[in-house]
């Protein structure tokens, strides 16, 4: 038996790099996944390739920074999947600036994306796990939330805040059954990555500098955070909760 077959799971940015990295691990152990993505096409990309290989998922365009939108993607789901036991809380954006070279319309951006819209799909999905007394949420944060990192002020502000969130509702709902845990990926090689790289003066000599402070010696790829948010998805990690996680080659190295 898989040990994610026949559990209904969300996952937030499921249409790219880590997200469909996820999707596509979560399908292999047997999950009916639900690909949230604002992107449909590349949500349904991510659908139709786990389809193809024998696996159960379907693409849902989602805005999680809309809470009506959330609700209604939510219910779509769960009428379609079934009742959503796991929640994989991806989704994400990030600017590249020194702090005081940004604009507060970029803060309302960031803060609206990497952490109300987490609030937001917790919000709509826990009422459902705590009348089931049973569930999984995997939050995705960063770590640039647990060590800082120069450029990324407000995003590291927002992902700081969702591991002290994922703490408290960890505490508040544990005697409801359900676990939240966070995974914090250093850097990744994916189009976020991307955006941010090629955004500054040398982006060769960046990636560079990146690769350099990763003890492992490479930039992590979408598939080295999968195996990390499958296990928080699954029975294996049932006496674990309010627990952060870095998969980030050793970079950084928290006690």
């Amino acid at each position: 038996m898989q040990k994610l077959e026949g559990r209904t799971i969300i996952v937030t940015g499921g249409g790219g790099g880590i997200g469909g990295a996820t999707c596509r691990r979560l399908a292999l152990e047997g999950a009916r996944v639900a690909v949230f993505d604002m992107n449909l096409e590349a949500a349904q990309r991510v659908a139709d390739g786990i389809q193809a290989a024998g696996g159960t998922a379907m693409a849902f365009r989602c805005d999680i920074t809309d809470r009506a939108g959330v609700d209604a993607a939510v219910a779509a789901t769960e009428s379609q999947l079934g009742p959503v036991q796991v929640l994989v809380n991806n989704a994400g954006w990030d600017v590249f600036k020194p702090f005081i070279k940004t604009e507060p319309t970029e803060w309302d951006k960031l803060i609206a994306i990497n952490l109300v819209g987490a609030l937001n799909m917790h919000h709509a999905v826990l009422p459902g796990m705590v009348a089931r007394k049973a569930g999984r949420i995997v939050n995705i944060a960063s770590d640039a939330a647990r060590v800082g990192s120069s450029g990324e002020a407000v995003y590291a502000a927002c992902k700081g805040g969702l591991v002290a969130f994922s703490k408290t509702i960890a505490r508040e709902h544990a005697r409801h059954g359900i676990t939240i845990n966070v995974v914090c990926p250093g850097p990744t090689d994916t189009a976020l990555l991307a955006s941010v790289t090629d955004a500054a003066p040398n982006p060769e000599k960046l990636i560079e500098a990146f690769t350099r402070a990763i003890p492992l010696g490479r930039l992590g790829q979408p598939d080295d955070l999968a195996g990390a948010i499958s296990f928080f998805a699954s029975d294996d990690a049932s006496f674990i909760t309010g627990q952060v996680i870095s998969v980030s080659g050793g970079l950084t190295m928290n006690g």
